[in-house]
């Protein structure tokens, strides 16, 4: 069935109709476009929310627990499923938008095309209608005047008064009249029967052409159509297996979380590696009290008559500051040696400082060695460079390696430090780790707080040597004549208090005292902010302990109330 045939009177409508299917497809490519522009605009907002909640992050930053990990990689994924969405977004305005409308300006201009050879054929039947119904109009027109010419001649020979003149001069007009009738109707027969020549080439040869390239570009414009419904669904189909890839990412981003392994990292994390607290005893403060007569004891004397609390079991501030869990802790600087951390943070940072030094160690190695291969190349071939242009860089190259190593070797000696204190540390319980802050503005070897807030512990004091630069030392706090004439003395110094020794000090330096670890010594004189304490032995031994390293009592009246500090 064609329309050439079928629609051979209907070249309106079908001009209409062709119309319409090209503002119909052109209508389809603006649905398209508004449908790849709802897809650019989601993968955008998709990408700008994994933007915002996966920042920048620092490589100390790096999630490490399982839960973490897990998010980043579903945003990971997120942003992989926000790239598919604009890959579907750049094919559909590519293979469909971009088709249609190229597609609709070629049928605008085929189908102008054939409507103009539509009516360019039927203004040629127009006008052959036009020629025949003229010489048709004339051929009457001369029909009639024959006729009454005819009429008048015939009149004039009947009138006896007519004149032969007369006679002969109608006789004369109806021989011409009859004349041109005989000629306009050959001329009307010869226009009528191309007219209908024409008229059959019309509508049986030039409007049957016609009308098929017209149903011909429809129906291609329908097959169009047709692709391009399924080339959109196949921009969706060719992108779901890469979403289902996210979406299977996802769920095992999700089986990866694990709690157990959290766990763990957080007891990494903020391990302090102290002990907890031993029990605290109970205090009698009555025993100070003068007892009467009745008591049938015998009265001692002031200093060795007072029962003194056991230092270990001393509760001070700084004990009830560690107890309470959520107390502010005091901020105190960050150290080099990270002296400020507790002993399994400061192990951990240490080692990371050590294997980062070490990488940058191997780096200079290797530039190292490579300048002294060009160099013996240099030396081998003078001609390519001058040897001795390499010297300063390799110069610099073993200075910058001899200050890692050093920094290298320092770091080694504080982690060899840390680690034999907590292996030391591990087979007991100090029962006063919570008692050797030193007071605010007095900076211990290890008894300070730390910023950090991952860090909640102390690391305990390291075993102190008057010799580093950076531990006191009693000799510059007092001068070595002090020391003499404070010893030699014959009325030995009041005691002001008791200390308990967290920890053995060898007490090698001049002016210093000796002492094992639970000895209890008296305190003879206050830390006056250097670091020391002066202490006396039972054996009347006097001499300065770090502060850091003994647990002290003083006593603050002659009743034997005491204070802890």
């Amino acid at each position: 069935m064609t329309w050439g045939t079928e629609l051979w009177d209907q070249f309106e409508n079908l001009d209409k109709h062709t119309q319409w299917g090209i503002d119909f497809l052109e209508r389809y490519a603006k649905f398209v476009k508004e449908r790849l522009e709802i897809e650019q605009t989601y993968a955008k907002q998709l990408r700008n929310l994994v933007k915002k909640y996966c920042p920048k992050r620092s490589k100390d930053d790096e999630p490490r627990f399982s839960s973490c990990v897990s998010y980043y990689s579903i945003l990971n994924e997120l942003n992989d499923y926000a790239g598919q969405r604009e890959i579907v977004a750049e094919e559909m305005g590519q293979d469909v938008y971009g088709e249609l409308m190229r597609y609709s300006q070629d049928l605008k201009s085929e189908r102008k095309h054939h409507l103009q050879e539509g009516r360019k054929a039927q203004q040629y039947l127009d006008q052959c209608w036009k020629h025949m119904d003229n010489s048709k109009k004339k051929f009457e027109r001369e029909c009639k005047e024959a006729e009454k010419s005819q009429i008048s001649y015939d009149r004039l020979d009947n009138d006896i008064n007519a004149t032969k003149s007369e006679v002969e001069k109608a006789k004369s007009q109806l021989y011409l009249r009859t004349h041109s009738a005989d000629e306009s109707k050959n001329e009307y027969a010869a226009q009528l029967q191309n007219f209908n020549g024409e008229q059959w080439k019309h509508f049986n040869v030039a409007i049957p052409q016609i009308f098929k390239n017209l149903q011909d570009m429809d129906e291609r414009r329908t097959v169009k159509l047709g692709e391009t419904y399924r080339s959109f669904a196949d921009v969706e189909r060719r992108v779901i297996p890469i979403i289902s890839k996210c979406l299977e990412g996802m769920v095992t981003a999700a089986k990866a979380v694990d709690q157990r392994k959290d766990s763990a990292i957080v007891v990494e994390s903020f391990k302090s590696g102290f002990e907890p607290p031993g029990d605290f005893p109970f205090e009698d403060y009555s025993q100070n009290l003068s007892r009467t007569a009745s008591d049938n004891t015998i009265s001692t004397p002031k200093n060795e008559g007072v029962v003194k609390p056991d230092p270990k079991h001393s509760i001070s501030k700084a004990a009830k500051n560690k107890l309470w869990l959520f107390g502010k802790k005091p901020k105190a600087p960050s150290l080099e040696d990270f002296s400020h951390l507790p002993p399994e943070q400061r192990r951990k940072r240490l080692q990371a400082r050590i294997d980062e030094l070490s990488k940058e160690l191997q780096k200079e190695v290797d530039q190292r060695d490579a300048l002294n291969k060009m160099k013996d190349v240099y030396e081998k071939n003078p001609q390519m460079g001058d040897p001795q242009s390499l010297q300063p860089k390799i110069s610099e190259t073993m200075c910058n390696m001899e200050k890692l190593r050093s920094e290298i070797h320092k770091n080694e000696s504080w982690l060899s430090e840390v680690e034999g204190k907590v292996s030391t540390r591990g087979d007991r319980r100090p029962s006063a780790d919570i008692n050797h802050h030193t007071p605010h503005g007095r900076e211990s070897p290890e008894g300070s707080y730390t910023d950090d807030p991952s860090q909640e512990h102390r690391s305990p004091p390291h075993q102190p040597d008057p010799r580093q630069a950076h531990q006191p030392d009693p000799r510059q706090a007092h001068q070595p004549d002090e020391f003499d004439d404070e010893f030699d003395n014959d009325d030995p110094l009041p005691v002001l208090g008791h200390c308990k020794a967290l920890y053995s000090f060898d007490g090698q330096n001049e002016g210093t005292l000796l002492m094992k670890e639970d000895d209890v010594l008296y305190i003879i004189e206050e830390d006056k902010g250097d670091g020391w304490t002066r202490a006396r032995k039972q054996s009347g031994e006097e001499g300065y302990v770090p502060t850091s390293y003994v647990e002290i009592a003083m006593e603050k009246n002659s009743k034997g109330a005491v204070t802890y500090i």
